[in-house]
């Protein structure tokens, strides 16, 4: 499938970006690369193939949520240049 110049430029007014006329065409050829190669891989069969999140099989790496003892207060902020009464002061780096 071939996506023009004016594709793109359509596209990109309905977006609102404002994109040159060297990035037009490089999005056009780029788009109409990914398209040729999309409408390759339907020639694949398929059926019966289970869709998959990720490769390695791995299903939530994450660990249980569980409440266990943290810091006291006054040993997490035993390094903090500044402190105020229920926290630490950082510095303001944006005017």
């Amino acid at each position: 499938m071939e996506i023009t110049r004016q594709d793109v430029e359509k596209v990109a007014k309905l977006a609102r970006l404002d994109v040159s006329q060297s990035e037009t065409e490089a999005f056009a050829k780029q788009l109409s690369q990914i398209l040729t190669h999309v409408e390759k891989l339907k020639q694949y069969n398929t059926d019966g193939v289970e869709p998959t999140a990720t490769v390695l099989g791995q299903v939530n790496v994450f660990r249980d949520d569980v409440v266990r003892p943290s810091l006291q207060v006054d040993k997490a902020l035993a390094n903090a240049p500044e402190r105020e009464a229920d926290g630490f002061c950082v510095p303001k780096i944006i005017e």
